[in-house]
């Protein structure tokens, strides 16, 4: 089986999210989303380490559910989505475990890329009731925001900062099995 031969998933954001929490003020958390985001998963059940995952997520789609404190979120202190419109998530490397996968890739905020795993556990595969191929996976991943260049914080007179810097991230993906006709053709071979 070559490259191309390895099922390609879209990840259907609809039955999707990518969603997060921070600390607010050391005493509780503030939860969000991205609303805006694709990616392609390229996903070989039997062979998973010829896998591979592309994810690229609108920053400025990043929604709290509080107007000021998204518009904050935006500005250069954090993500600067005018400059950095997209994170990004390319993996380098998928090994299998007992209850799931380790997804090695790059993960980009702003400017600044970093190595993560993603511990994924396999939920299945299934067919819906138009007769599409559908599979799920989740992963969750705690990052320091501070090493992705997003540094701004305020300290509160009892003591610690007013946003955490740990960032845990929930991914939940529903993907939806391209059709031989949706998949690009190969590239024929120049001799």
């Amino acid at each position: 089986m070559s490259a191309r031969d390895i099922p390609i998933w879209d990840i259907d954001a609809g039955h999707s999210g990518v969603n997060f929490t921070v600390r607010h003020m050391v005493v509780s958390k503030v939860r969000g989303r991205f609303a805006k985001w694709t990616g392609t998963i390229a996903f070989d059940e039997a062979a998973p380490e010829r896998s591979s995952v592309e994810v690229s997520i609108e920053a400025a789609s990043i929604d709290t559910g509080v107007a000021e404190r998204d518009g904050h979120l935006k500005t250069p202190d954090f993500l600067d989505v005018e400059k950095f419109p997209a994170i990004t998530f390319k993996s380098t490397g998928v090994a299998r475990r007992e209850d799931g996968f380790d997804v090695t890739g790059d993960f980009t905020i702003r400017d600044v890329t970093r190595e993560v795993v993603l511990p994924v556990v396999y939920g299945g595969r299934t067919k819906d009731p138009w007769g599409n191929q559908r599979t799920g996976f989740e992963a969750q991943l705690t990052i320091d925001r501070k090493d992705f260049g997003l540094k701004w914080h305020q300290l509160l007179e009892t003591g610690g900062l007013l946003v955490g810097d740990k960032v845990e991230i929930l991914l939940e993906v529903e993907a939806v099995l391209k059709t031989a006709e949706e998949k690009p053709a190969p590239v024929a071979a120049v001799a």
